[in-house]
């Protein structure tokens, strides 16, 4: 586990998440703040079975389209704007990843998450693992 990340604002963590269909957390890792979502994307990745998966532009990268691409999935990433050749992605599909945009949106009721309290990084891994569980329990 990483330590925390340090900015102007403060301690700052950021939280890559995998989520099911229906907006249901499945996995996570947790990284300094003024890390790049990119850098672990595939680590998170490993062992997954999936046909689809989705991701904002942040994950719009070489190396993660090639691990998606070896898992047997498709990637839905909308392709970064300074790309030179962009990859096509479904614009279709591409509206189904607000199930994981509301997932992140049920974790920061959390206020603890979203105010981000707790100085340690296990002690803040803790809370998000719990805030998972009840969002499991959630009906």
């Amino acid at each position: 586990m990483q330590g925390i990340g340090r900015s102007r604002g403060g301690l700052s963590t950021k939280i890559h998440l995998i989520g099911d269909a229906h907006g249901n957390p499945v996995d996570f890792m947790l990284t300094p703040g003024q890390m790049h979502e990119s850098r672990h994307a595939v680590s998170l990745l490993v062992g997954v079975d999936t046909e689809y998966v989705f991701g904002d532009r942040a994950y719009d990268g070489s190396p993660i389209r090639e691990a998606i691409a070896a898992m047997g999935a498709e990637a839905v990433i909308l392709p970064h704007p300074c790309r030179k050749s962009p990859a096509a992605y479904d614009r279709y599909l591409y509206r189904a990843r607000h199930a994981i945009e509301n997932l992140f949106a049920k974790l920061k009721q959390y206020r603890s998450l979203a105010t981000r309290y707790d100085k340690t990084m296990r002690n803040y891994s803790a809370m998000v693992a719990i805030a998972c569980v009840l969002t499991w329990f959630r009906i």
